[in-house]
């Protein structure tokens, strides 16, 4: 066997991945085996890189078939790049709304405010999680200390 090739429960060990995943990718054709030791699959070490392509997709919400299409693409696939432009503004939103909602988090770890929830800084930022990229500036999130030395 090939001592650069890496087997399939070395694989499955540095991906994160159990073997039963990276057989279901093969299957759907979005990574393929290099070979086999016995009856066990082999890879080449930029596997690696493939998977953790697959992985961050599948985090970001993309589904098997999106992400065939897109490990496939051509440079002429016109449909596909709206496609993922579509998508990519869609990231973006979802960014904005998760880092609002960190920085109310933040907010509502260091408030004074009884009950918290009832805080107008919170409750503002809560309310601003549905509207478009809010600054932390402008909703009143900053840690009081910040907030009050950027009042003076």
């Amino acid at each position: 066997m090939d001592a650069s090739l890496l087997d399939i429960a070395e694989v499955a060990e540095v991906s994160g991945l159990a073997p039963s995943a990276l057989r279901f990718y093969e299957k759907k054709g979005l990574i393929a085996a290099a070979g086999r030791n016995g009856l066990r699959r082999t890879y080449t070490p930029e596997i690696l890189e493939r998977l953790a392509l697959i992985t961050c997709a599948r985090s970001a919400g993309f589904s098997i078939a999106e992400i065939g299409r897109f490990v496939t693409a051509r440079p002429t696939d016109a449909d596909l790049r709206v496609r993922m432009a579509a998508r990519a503004h869609d990231l973006d939103e979802q960014v904005g709304r998760l880092t609002r909602l960190r920085d109310s988090l933040r907010h509502a770890a260091v408030c004074a405010h009884e009950p918290i929830v009832e805080c107008p800084d919170f409750k503002r930022a809560v309310g601003d999680v549905f509207t478009p990229a809010a600054d932390p500036s402008e909703t009143g999130l900053l840690a009081p200390a910040t907030q009050a030395s950027q009042e003076r």
